[in-house]
């Protein structure tokens, strides 16, 4: 697996915590000096590790809110 970097640039909210400490954040994160996306993932305490997610841009982002508004 070839190796990566990570900036998380703001914290924007934890959506839920299991009973082992992980926590589902939204985030807004630069991978690999890249402009920063949106992230949606689990996090393991201190962020040490981290679990499968989804990277979304503002227009995606927007597109999802619009989505969820409309339910």
């Amino acid at each position: 697996m070839a190796d990566f970097k990570y900036d998380i640039v703001e914290h924007i909210g934890v959506l839920s915590e299991n009973p082992k400490g992980w926590t589902k954040e939204l985030n807004l994160i630069s991978w690999n000096g890249a402009k920063p996306k949106f992230d949606l993932r689990d996090w393991a305490p201190n962020h040490e590790k981290m679990g499968k997610g989804i990277t979304l841009s503002n227009e995606e982002l927007e597109s999802l809110k619009e989505i969820i508004n409309n339910m």
